[in-house]
């Protein structure tokens, strides 16, 4: 097993503020930017600040769909423990086009038995701290300045310019070792990602709107370069080594959010149905090394407050289905020998991520 991420805010809509989530656990997503949309009175030009703080905390197990509730009964999870900032910086050009930039900060714990002394050596933390890999998106808003709802389409990069070969010491048998920590709390993943999103809001009747956010990054890059193992992995069946199996991947991402908000006197309140996580293979290009794909769904409740230039918000995805999927790896190993099921890792997600945002508009 190992530990982490995904996860970000979100939530569209001329009041409400869009960012992306973390995942909740080992599935390691990187922050990313949905649409940072234009609030309060219609004005269409001028800048927007946004300041971000999400927290979760991962210890559940899963393999596949499967919950493996003795991990936490034993006292053998991988516990991480994840705060983030994301400062946020938008331009609205006109109704039409805007842009942003988005850059995080990370503060993540983790600790764990197996990759220390093992489960008999004691529970030991390793840590990442620093700025995470920056985004950059432009937006084109193919409605205008329709007031019935909009449809928003973007494209953007991601830059690796978050740290991913952070290392930790590590409590070995023979004394502290430096070593790159798992790639769950890694604050970036090495690769140049493109990002196409889209975001859709729709007047339904009276106070009530709907709304739809997706978004999908390619990473074209194979692996990072950085070991997670000294050794390759090799087939039980043949003992043949997979290539790359020691080094991290750089995974593609993905998110989608479907639901609706009320909105009255300068509250918000959404509620809706999210989805997040990693693909087991990658859009473009190669997909070995090691990643842990797999996705968490979660019932999103949210409530925001606008006042003047000012909105504060806060929202809690709450985790309802969890899967960790089979990997290039898993699939290359075969089945297990001993009881003939396909091979599949396992990974830690959280049950809720808590999202606090902050949004200050300086329009012309």
């Amino acid at each position: 097993m190992k530990t982490y991420l995904y996860f970000f805010v979100a939530i569209a809509a001329l009041f409400t503020v869009t960012s992306k989530v973390r995942a909740q656990g080992c599935v390691a997503v990187k922050n990313l930017t949905s649409p940072g949309l234009n609030f309060g009175d219609g004005a269409t030009t001028g800048w927007q600040f946004t300041l971000n703080y999400r927290y979760f905390r991962s210890y559940k197990h899963f393999r596949g769909p499967d919950e493996q509730e003795e991990r936490v009964e034993n006292g053998t999870q991988v516990i991480n423990n994840d705060n983030s900032v994301n400062l946020g910086i938008n331009y609205s050009f006109n109704s039409r086009w805007s842009a942003t930039v988005t850059i995080p900060f990370m503060y993540i714990d983790r600790s764990s038995l197996y990759e220390h002394s093992g489960n008999n050596g004691g529970r030991f933390h390793t840590q990442s701290q620093g700025m995470g890999d920056i985004r950059a998106t432009a937006y084109y808003n193919t409605t205008g300045d329709n007031q019935m709802g909009h449809v928003l389409i973007g494209l953007g990069v991601k830059a690796p310019t978050g740290n991913y070969d952070t290392k930790d010491y590590f409590h070995k048998p023979e004394g502290l070792v430096l070593l790159p920590v798992d790639q769950s709390i890694q604050l970036g993943d090495g690769g140049w990602g493109v990002m196409t999103e889209v975001d859709v809001t729709r007047h339904i009747a009276g106070k009530f709107s709907g709304y739809l956010n997706a978004l999908y990054m390619v990473n074209p890059r194979n692996t990072n370069g950085v070991l997670r193992r000294s050794s390759l992995i090799t087939v039980p069946s043949t003992g043949e080594e997979i290539p790359r199996s020691n080094e991290y991947s750089v995974a593609d991402q993905y998110f989608w959010r479907l639901g609706g908000e009320f909105m009255s006197n300068g509250i918000t309140a959404t509620l809706g149905v999210r989805m997040e996580g990693i693909p087991s293979e990658d859009l473009i290009g190669k997909s070995e090394g090691f990643r842990r794909p797999g996705y968490i769904t979660s019932i999103e409740p949210g409530l925001f407050y606008s006042t003047g230039s000012h909105t504060f918000g806060v929202n809690c995805p709450i985790a309802v289905d969890r899967n960790r999927t089979r990997n290039t790896i898993d699939k290359a190993q075969g089945n297990n020998p001993t009881t003939g099921k396909p091979i599949i890792g396992d990974a830690a997600f959280a049950d809720w991520l808590l999202s606090v945002t902050y949004v200050y508009r300086l329009v012309k």
